[in-house]
This record gives structure tokens, C-alpha cells and sequence, in this order.
């Protein structure tokens, strides 16, 4: 008999893995990750090969949970992107 993964076992949360965003449970490999490879066009198949630890199912959990809190994580994306423009801004004016 084959065991059953319960969905919400996939996708946790701890504040000393990724700054307490959303990962793939038992790994370091954020939700968001998987977001912007989906987002750059890559299909869930495309993402399991490139970050080859990672299962079709934890795969497609990381996309479940992309597309039902998808307010946080762009948010969480649109902060970063920021952080890195300010960044790089303040780098420009050194040199």
C-alpha cells in the first residue's frame, strides 16, 4: 500500500530557512523560485528538471501555492526588485 502525501505537508514556513518565506518542505528552495522560473515560461516539467531535487509534486505544490497567494508573493518579488535597483543605484554613485 502506498503512503498518502497530504498537500499542506509540501510548503512550509520557518523564519531560519529564506527569510521565513515560503519553501518546498525539507528543502531551501523558496516558492518564489519556482514562481519566476513559471513566470519566465518554464512549464512545471521544465522547472523539475532545472532544480533537480525537487519532485513533479512539490513541483506542482509550489505552483499551488504561487497561484492561491499570489498577492504575497509578488509583492515579495516587487520588494526584491526594488531592493536590487536601489542597490545597484547606490553602487553607480561610488564609482
Amino acid at each position: 500500500m502506498s503512503s498518502v502525501t497530504g498537500i499542506g505537508t509540501l510548503i512550509s514556513h520557518s523564519p531560519n530557512i529564506a527569510n521565513g518565506r515560503p519553501v518546498i518542505a525539507g528543502t531551501q528552495t523558496s516558492v518564489r523560485r519556482v514562481a519566476v522560473l513559471y513566470k519566465q515560461g518554464a512549464s512545471a516539467e521544465d522547472i523539475a528538471r532545472r532544480i533537480s531535487h525537487l519532485s513533479f509534486a512539490q513541483v506542482y505544490a509550489a505552483l499551488a501555492y504561487y497561484h492561491a497567494n499570489r498577492d504575497e508573493i509578488e509583492a515579495d518579488l516587487i520588494e526584491e526588485d526594488a531592493q536590487y535597483w536601489e542597490l545597484a543605484a547606490s553602487h553607480n554613485q561610488k564609482v
